[in-house]
């Protein structure tokens, strides 16, 4: 069995933070991220980095994090409690992305890493994260081309983790007060320990760049694509569901909370402007109306 090593998953986050930074920076063509570091009091920091009115990114934030604390939060520790009486760490990268263009989709991916220690006992650790696509203006191919990059990197695991995944990140993705999917899914899974070690760290590698690989296709496509001023209005309406999202449903927001992580790192996955309308309906011939039909969980590949 393959040695858990937390030193070895820092090193490759820390990798993949400045690669994803690279790439979005090269698919924006002006913004440049900005790195604020931090110190946690209850032990670790991190690194933020921001870019903020690039030519096609209103505003990102690409963070990786590592904290440490002797007693879980409650978010935590009430779905765990074999955890109890036991030091913890917890490390990751995590990023959003808000463009200016309502045709490019609002884009979020995390991988993390948390273990669990006692002395004289096994250590408890598992893997999480995924990514996911938040369109306004949904173009087909882009869906298509989305999950065929997932279903790709997920193959050399296993027959059945794509579609496992994908139906992980469909429910957890799920706006339960609004009857609909915060947008058109990818890849989520959490407590990822059935493989040994390695092979869950190759997992994890293998969805950052997928991220890369996913993603950037879709801004260089679409970043040239001229949109009015009701476009703009309907996706800062649209951004709203994922403030609502953020804030009342996402564990990540509530474990950094309450674990006192860094509130500014760990809000900013808000976009910089968001509305909210009273009973807004688009009229059902318009393309407004048709982003419905991709906020249900479908097999996209399969049509």
């Amino acid at each position: 069995m393959s040695k858990v090593s937390i030193a070895t998953v820092i090193e490759f986050l820390k990798s993949l933070q400045d690669n994803i930074c690279s790439a979005l920076e090269a698919a924006d063509g002006s913004g440049q991220f900005v790195e604020d570091n931090w110190i946690r009091a209850e032990g670790g920091g991190g690194r933020t980095r921001v870019l903020t009115d690039g030519t096609v990114i209103e505003q990102g934030g690409v963070n990786f994090s590592e904290v440490s604390g002797d007693k879980l939060p409650p978010s935590a520790s009430a779905h765990r409690p074999e955890l109890a009486g036991r030091t913890w760490r917890a490390c990751g990268v995590s990023l959003v992305i808000h463009p200016k263009n309502p045709y490019i989709p609002t884009s979020h991916a995390n991988v993390r890493f948390f273990i669990a220690e006692k002395e004289g006992e096994e250590p408890v650790w598992w893997f999480g994260g995924g990514f996911d696509l938040t369109p306004f203006y949904p173009i087909k191919e882009d869906v298509v081309h989305w999950h065929q990059t997932a279903k790709s990197l997920c193959q050399p695991f296993g027959e059945n983790v794509y579609d496992e995944h994908k139906q992980w990140c469909d429910e957890y993705f799920y706006l339960k007060h609004r009857d609909e999917t915060r947008g058109v899914g990818g890849l989520f899974f959490d407590d990822l320990n059935q493989w040994d070690f390695d092979t869950c760290l190759n997992y994890i590698k293998a969805v950052g760049q997928g991220f890369v690989d996913a993603y950037v296709p879709i801004i260089e496509k679409r970043k040239h694509i001229e949109f009015s001023e009701q476009q703009r209005q309907f996706q800062l309406y649209r951004r709203g569901r994922y403030v609502e999202f953020n804030l009342v449903f996402d564990r990540g927001t509530l474990f950094g909370l309450q674990s006192g992580g860094r509130t500014e790192s760990i809000l900013m996955s808000m976009p910089p402007l968001a509305r909210w309308e009273y009973n807004y309906q688009p009229d059902p011939t318009s393309q407004e109306a048709e982003l419905a039909q991709y906020l249900v969980p479908q097999d996209w590949l399969a049509q």
